[in-house]
């Protein structure tokens, strides 16, 4: 995944506007869609990045073929297809479309007062989806395929965060536990000493949606257990003040990534 859609993640469930900010620390990230098609959000789109992005840093290209039918790419990304309008088919095209069309703005300021800096881009420079929703196995003419933006693809390549896909196909049913297990990954890879984040801080970087702190905390814990499940090596501990991180191995080495 982009460091920059780990750090901050996407909307969890539909926006009401086509305006989205999320922010962690002295990082903000800010997306914005237009009006008639709207911003992307829930699971589909973090599968869809994961595996797009994989691709991507496997083949060192911006354009990846997403194979010959929309079925096919859709077990790609461990999902069945149904048809229907309220199928997964409908909603996996609809949300590549969101994705596909919304700018994307990152800012970082310093601590020195002074200091700031920000990168905006689009995930795709360009896309060609060949597929029908009411027929996934329809094998069309041309190649469905997706090319990433140069800035998209600089910042992914340079920042790469390594994920297990599998990970993410069994966390699919939970945007929050994608993003949990995707950012837990990512500070263990640097995590020296150990850390307390604070509970506010969690919820304004993960769900600021959620209302209460408390109410937040009973959700980010219940998806949390799914997270350990996959991911048992991490060490972490439930504190009143917050959530306390202890160096772990992260999930996935860079060096078996690079592999890969």
């Amino acid at each position: 995944m982009a460091r920059v859609l780990v750090q901050a993640t996407l909307p969890h469930s539909r926006p009401l506007t086509h305006e989205f900010e999320r922010v962690n620390g002295r990082f903000t990230l800010y997306m914005n869609a237009p009006p008639s098609v709207g911003l992307p959000y829930g699971s589909y789109p973090r599968l869809a990045l994961a595996w797009l992005s994989t691709e991507a840093v496997r083949t060192r290209s911006r354009e990846i073929e997403l194979g010959p039918t929309f079925s096919s790419f859709m077990y790609k990304l461990g999902l069945t297809p149904v048809t229907g309008r309220r199928g997964t088919t409908s909603r996996l095209r609809d949300q590549l479309y969101r994705l596909f069309s919304t700018t994307i703005r990152c800012t970082w300021s310093g601590e020195d007062e002074g200091h700031a800096a920000g990168l905006g881009y689009t995930v795709a420079y360009k896309h060609e989806l060949w597929w029908s929703p009411r027929d996934p196995e329809q094998r069309p003419l041309w190649n469905s395929v997706v090319v990433l933006s140069a800035e998209f693809f600089d910042e992914l390549v340079a920042h790469a965060v390594p994920i297990d896909l599998r990970a993410l196909k069994a966390l699919r049913g939970s945007p929050l536990a994608l993003d949990i297990y995707s950012w837990l990954t990512y500070r263990m890879s640097y995590l020296r000493r150990p850390c307390l984040i604070p509970w506010e801080a969690l919820q304004t970087q993960f769900g600021a949606d959620y209302g209460r702190t408390r109410d937040f905390k009973r959700k980010f814990l219940a998806h949390l257990a799914g997270v350990l499940h996959v991911y048992p090596a991490v060490r972490i501990a439930e504190q009143p003040a917050g959530l306390l991180l202890r160096p772990s191995p992260t999930h996935l080495p860079r060096t078996a990534a690079r592999r890969r």
